[in-house]
């Protein structure tokens, strides 16, 4: 059975076709041309009908070069039968369409990433007469985006570094900062990237670490993962829900920067019921150097 982060790893492209050649230019260092216009194609590469093929992701990208086809495969471990279909993804591509055929592969394990990334050679051994190198995005190359400012500038990358990095030690960092960032795009974006971090996310402390971040956005509750992790409930359980989790997130937030928290100061946090006050609150707890400052106004 395909799992959620299975198609999440993938799917996030279909989402924001730039991030993958932004990935390929600036994560692996490959001159690939900047697409003016990309296209989602049919993933189903059957030929014959008895033998079915499907690849996870299809992309053609339109470049000043020609267009290419970028293919994504999602990975979450070693597989050698799916590893000896790549060839033929690659060849019947490039028969069919008549275009450059790109293989990227995405995963969230190392091991995995160093298995994918060895060349696959068919024909004679030291002399084959066919050779393919995938391109691998996981935990070795994809960047660690724990600064909120960089976060802001490619919210799409710093989906894929929480999405990759997930069950690391910094990725509270990585979830605090990509959750701030979120609040700067349309919600209904937001709400999609939402979900995909959400399946990902392995660790269960880091998950429901990202559940309670969540639970404090607004347009969190228009997404059906808000059903899975609040229930449906009235709007009033929604408010006093938001106010929790953004009340849990400043806590967590003081915590993981080892700033004391006094027991007034938690009380008051908790206490309120203003959703913009905690907005503020967390917008600064991760600049101040004392718990007391939450409540300061001026820079």
């Amino acid at each position: 059975m395909v799992s959620s982060s299975h198609e999440a790893l993938h799917r996030i492209f279909q989402k924001d076709p730039a991030l993958l050649t932004r990935a390929l230019q600036s994560v692996l260092r490959i001159p690939f041309p900047e697409p003016r216009e990309f296209a989602a194609m049919n993933v189903d590469l059957t030929e014959i009908e008895p033998v079915e093929k499907r690849v996870d992701t299809l992309l053609r990208a339109e470049t000043d070069d020609g267009a290419y086809l970028l293919v994504v495969e999602s990975q979450g471990k070693p597989d050698d039968r799916k590893r000896s279909s790549w060839p033929y993804y690659l060849s019947y591509l490039h028969e069919k369409y008549r275009c450059e055929p790109v293989l990227i592969v995405i995963t969230q394990n190392s091991a995995t990433a160093r298995w994918a990334a060895e060349p696959i050679h068919l024909g004679v051994r030291g002399c084959p007469s066919l050779t393919v190198r995938p391109f691998v995005l996981g935990p070795d190359n994809v960047p660690v985006i724990v600064d909120e400012r960089e976060a802001e500038r490619d919210v799409p990358l710093a989906v894929l570094s929480a999405m990759t990095h997930g069950r690391g030690p910094q990725a509270a960092a990585i979830l605090e900062n990509l959750a701030t960032a979120l609040r700067t795009i349309d919600p209904d974006s937001a709400a999609v990237f939402v979900q995909f971090v959400d399946s990902c996310l392995a660790d269960r402390q880091a998950q429901q670490m990202w559940r309670d971040l969540m639970t404090a956005i607004q347009y969190f509750w228009r997404h059906p993962l808000a059903e899975q992790v609040r229930g449906e409930g009235r709007e009033e359980g929604r408010e006093v829900g938001r106010a929790e989790g953004w009340a849990e997130a400043i806590l967590r937030t003081l915590q993981r920067r080892q700033i004391d928290v006094p027991a007034d100061v938690r009380d008051r946090i908790l206490a309120s019921t203003d959703l913009d006050e905690l907005g503020t609150w967390f917008d600064r707890s991760h600049e101040i150097t004392d718990a007391r400052e939450l409540f300061t106004e001026g820079p």
